[in-house]
C-alpha cells in the first residue's frame, strides 16, 4: 500500500524533496499557508494551512490516514515538526533539548557557553528593554531576529541613531519578542561550515565547506554566493572544535538527523553561529550523494515513515574529505527587478560537472527590493564536482561566461559572480 508523508513547508528547496518523496513511490501531502508554494507544483495533494496550526494539521494527518511527518527546509517549521509527531506517535528525529539548542539563537549561545564552544560575543533585548549598545563590544555590530534564518531581518548598524531604530524595527520579525546583537565580524573573517549525520546516536562529521559572501549590499546581512567542499580549516576544526561538539551533541541526546553549523574563523579562532538542525538550502546533501553515496533527503524520509535513518554501511560511505574530490554551490544573486531574459542555461545544465541546480525563478518573475540581503533573492544553486581544485575553478568560470541575466533596459542583475578558489589552500594531501 502506498505510504502517505506530510511535508512541512513550502519554499523551492523543500519542492526538492517533495520530488525526491514522490520518486520513492510515496504520495505527499505539502502543507504551507502560501497556495502557490512551490513545493506545493509536484505533491500528490497539498494544504494552505499555516505550519504552526499543530490542531489543524494533526487533524489532517487523522482524516488522511498518513503515515509520516517530515520537516523541509524551514528552521522555523522543526518546533511544530516534533509538537505534531508527539501528538501523532510518529518517528521524529527533534526532542526537546535540541529544539532549545539548535532552534533559536538564544539557546545555542546557552549551549556554547556550557560546552566551551566559541560563539560570537553578543546580548539580547526584548520589547522592554532600554535599547543601549553593548558595553564591550564596538561599532558596527549585527542586529537579527533570535527565532528566524535565511538572513531575514538582519541588518548591520554602524552608529548608535541606525541600531536604535533597527533593533525596534527587527523586533517585529521574531516570534518571541527577543533581538540578538552581535560583534559584526567584517571581511577580514573566513567563513566556513560542518554538516553532521547522526545515526544511532554516533555523531558522523559529512562535509566541511567554506563560504563566499557577497558584502555589495549594504547592510544588509552577506549572503553566500559560493561554498567549496572540504573546507581548508577541516584539520583544525578535528581537531580544536568536533570534540566540544561531539560532547555538545552527547548532552543533547541526539541519536538520529542532520545538523549545519556555521562559523566564522579569524586567526584560526572559530566562532560559531546559525545551527540548522534539517535540510539545508545550502544542500550539502546533493554534494554528498553525488560523492559518497548517500542521501539525506531519501534516509530522513525513511526515517519519518520507519523509524530506521541510513542503510548499515552509513559509516564506510562516510568520509568528509570527500575521498579526495572537491565540490562547490555556486549561488547566483539578482539585484532587485524584473527578470527579462536568461541565457544560457541549457549549456550550464548540461555542463559536464554541474550535478544539479535548484531553480528559484523563471524569466518574467521580480525580486522585490525587501528581498535583498535574504536567500529569497537567489535565481540559482548550481551543484557542481570535479578531481580537484583546478576542474572546479575551471567550471566557475564557465559558467560564468555563459550565463546571462538581464532586466529589461538590458541591465545585467547579477550582483557578483563567484571568483576562483585560491588553489593553494585546496591541495590536501
Amino acid at each position: 500500500m502506498t505510504k502517505k508523508l506530510i511535508i512541512l513547508g513550502g519554499n523551492p528547496e523543500t519542492g526538492v524533496l517533495v520530488d525526491i518523496a514522490e520518486s520513492m513511490g510515496i504520495y505527499t501531502i505539502v502543507i504551507d499557508p502560501n497556495p502557490e508554494a512551490p513545493a506545493k507544483k509536484n505533491a500528490s495533494e497539498t494544504y494552505d494551512i499555516d505550519g504552526f496550526d499543530i490542531d489543524g494539521i494533526v487533524a489532517v494527518a487523522k482524516e488522511r490516514e498518513v503515515d509520516g511527518v517530515l520537516v523541509g527546509v524551514a528552521d522555523i517549521l522543526v518546533k511544530p515538526y516534533r509538537e505534531i509527531c508527539e501528538r501523532l506517535n510518529f518517528h521524529c528525529y527533534a526532542n526537546e533539548k535540541t529544539i532549545e539548542a539548535f532552534c533559536s539563537k538564544d539557546g545555542y549561545k546557552k549551549y556554547c557557553a556550557e560546552y566551551g564552544v566559541q560563539d560570537i560575543p553578543g546580548i539580547y533585548l526584548t520589547s522592554d528593554h532600554d535599547i543601549k549598545k553593548p558595553e564591550n563590544i564596538d561599532f558596527p555590530l549585527m542586529v537579527k531576529p533570535v527565532d528566524s534564518g535565511g538572513g531575514v531581518g538582519m541588518k548591520i548598524c554602524r552608529d548608535e541613531e541606525d541600531y536604535i531604530a533597527t533593533v525596534k524595527n527587527v523586533l517585529k520579525f521574531s516570534k518571541k519578542g527577543v533581538v540578538l546583537v552581535e560583534k559584526y565580524m567584517d571581511s577580514h573573517c573566513d567563513d566556513m561550515a560542518v554538516y553532521y549525520t547522526f545515526k544511532d546516536g554516533v555523531p558522523y562529521l559529512s562535509a566541511t565547506y567554506d563560504r563566499y559572501l557577497t558584502r555589495m549590499q549594504g547592510d544588509s546581512s552577506p549572503i553566500a554566493i559560493g561554498t567549496v567542499y572540504p573546507s581548508k580549516y577541516s584539520d583544525i576544526f578535528v581537531k580544536e572544535v568536533h570534540p566540544k561538539l561531539s560532547a555538545m551533541f552527547k548532552g543533547l541526546d541526539i541519536e538520529t538527523g542532520v545538523l549545519n553549523i556555521q562559523f566564522f574563523v579569524e586567526n584560526n579562532v572559530f566562532y560559531s553561529y546559525d545551527p540548522g538542525f534539517r535540510l539545508q538550502g545550502e544542500a550539502p546533501h546533493i554534494h554528498l550523494q553525488h560523492i559518497n553515496g548517500f542521501d539525506h533527503r531519501k534516509m530522513l524520509i525513511n526515517y519519518a515513515l520507519t523509524g530506521v535513518f541510513g542503510d548499515d554501511d552509513f559509516s564506510d560511505k562516510n568520509d568528509y574529505m570527500m575521498n579526495g574530490k572537491a565540490a562547490c554551490s555556486v549561488w547566483v544573486l539578482l539585484k532587485s527587478g524584473k527578470i527579462e531574459s536568461i541565457e544560457g542555461f541549457e549549456k550550464v545544465k548540461s555542463h559536464k560537472n554541474v550535478n544539479f541546480i535548484v531553480e528559484r525563478f523563471q524569466e518574467g518573475e521580480s525580486i522585490k527590493e525587501e528581498w535583498l540581503g535574504t536567500e529569497r533573492q537567489v535565481l540559482y544553486r548550481i551543484y557542481t564536482s570535479g578531481d580537484s581544485i583546478f576542474e572546479i575553478n575551471k567550471t566557475i568560470e564557465d559558467i560564468k561566461n555563459v550565463l546571462k541575466v538581464t532586466d529589461p533596459e538590458g541591465n545585467d542583475m547579477v550582483i557578483e559572480w563567484l571568483k576562483p578558489w585560491n588553489t593553494q589552500d585546496y591541495i590536501f594531501n
